[in-house]
């Protein structure tokens, strides 16, 4: 993972990025990287013609949008928006944007990141005029979710344009406490996860950031990193204070990121995963599926989570308008919970209680995944503790590289 690159970067970093210092009475105060931005009079944006890579989660506590607010802001020179998948004003569903276009609030012009990477993506930088790129979406914690992808592909298309790139944080909605899962195997890169990660990946996005540049650009962007205060890393989504803007139309609550990390997995099979539903990741089923898959997953007493016979008839995607049967997941303990496994054990029961379980013709379980040890364990008939003990080598070792990048101890 590029380890000798480490000590050049970390006094890099130390000196590019701002964490906020204020008065004892300050510091107890929950901040987001936004709000101590602007409660530094966005200092760090000083003589910058600033573009910002956002999306409806961009937002502040009283629910503005912060392109809204910059934009009215003299002190802010605002030139660019950089919209990912679902678009900056999240009109889009699932592997969809909005193109290019002018935003109608604000007359900034938007252009377009998503599927774009390299020289492409460097290039609309550079058509943007702008001196500084400021990246502020809201993650969920999971590899495949894209925009920590977009994340990437943005350090890197500012560095080859030559522009820095500032990241304002946000609190991981399912805590920081743990890595979890398997870790990416690189000629399994796509744009659910471009390089060797863990499935859940405990981090922030300023932390990302960090990690990306010191272990994965050819060659560093010039980094900056606005951190949170008050945020701990065993905090929940719901104790930090902050409205919950879905950051995609499938991703409705706190609780739908909860498991999100371990049921996306069912995107990779013949089973619904949820869309088309209001609890999206937390339904799953089939035709032809009945109580029996309820049954065997709570046989297995997995920590914090139950399992209830469940059936649904989603409105779109797979099964649309079919009444189908399956499981309701029920977390009751969410600080023991663990979603990967539970998926793990999901998609193990699934196959054993129901003669029709596949996986998708293109293995897109082993995109997800990052590999194809999930599948082919699987598919062998082993059991959950077999499949987890599968990579825990790997994930150990990057544990131990995702830990020098951690500022929030």
């Amino acid at each position: 993972m590029h380890l000798p690159r480490r000590t050049l970067l970390a006094a890099t970093t130390a000196a590019a990025s701002f964490t906020a210092a204020p008065p004892a009475a300050a510091a107890r105060r929950r901040r987001t990287g936004f709000e101590n931005l602007a409660a530094n009079a966005y200092a760090q944006l000083s003589g910058q013609r600033v573009g910002i890579v956002t999306n409806p989660t961009g937002v502040t506590r009283d629910v503005r949008h912060i392109v809204d607010v910059m934009h009215a802001d003299t002190r802010v020179d605002l030139r660019a928006v950089f919209g990912p998948e679902h678009g900056f004003r999240g009109t889009a569903q699932a592997g969809g944007s909005e193109g290019r276009h002018d935003d109608p609030a604000t007359g900034l012009p938007v252009y377009d990141t998503y599927l774009k990477s390299g020289q492409a993506l460097a290039g609309i930088f550079t058509a943007s005029g702008v001196d500084t790129v400021v990246f502020d979406i809201q993650d969920v914690g999971a590899r495949f979710y894209t925009y920590i992808w977009t994340l990437y592909d943005c350090m890197e298309a500012a560095r080859l344009a030559g522009k820095r790139f500032v990241v304002l944080d946000r609190p991981n909605p399912v805590t920081g406490r743990a890595a979890l899962g398997p870790v990416l195997h690189e000629e399994f890169a796509t744009f659910v996860g471009r390089k060797p990660i863990s499935q859940a990946h405990g981090m922030t996005v300023a932390e990302l950031a960090r990690l990306f540049n010191g272990e994965f650009l050819s060659t560093p962007v010039e980094l900056d990193t606005v951190l949170m205060t008050g945020w701990r890393r065993s905090q929940w989504y719901d104790a930090w204070g902050l409205p919950w803007v879905p950051p995609s139309p499938n991703m409705p609550t706190p609780d739908t990121a909860l498991v999100y990390s371990g049921t996306c997995l069912f995107e990779g099979t013949n089973l619904s995963e949820g869309r088309g539903t209001t609890r999206p990741f937390e339904l799953l089923g089939a035709e032809g599926v009945d109580g029996r898959w309820a049954d065997a997953a709570n046989r297995l007493a997995l920590p914090g989570v139950r399992f209830r016979e469940a059936y649904f008839a989603p409105t779109f995607s797979k099964f649309q308008g079919k009444t189908i049967g399956g499981v309701q997941i029920h977390v009751h303990d969410r600080d023991a919970y663990d979603p990967v496994r539970t998926g793990i054990a999901l998609l193990v029961t699934a196959r054993k209680v129901w003669s029709g379980f596949a996986w998708r013709p293109d293995n897109w379980i082993d995109k997800l995944t990052g590999s194809t040890l999930v599948r082919t364990m699987i598919d062998a008939g082993a059991d959950t503790d077999a499949v987890v003990a599968g990579w825990e080598r790997e994930l150990a070792a990057f544990r131990r590289v995702r830990r020098e990048y951690l500022v929030y101890r």
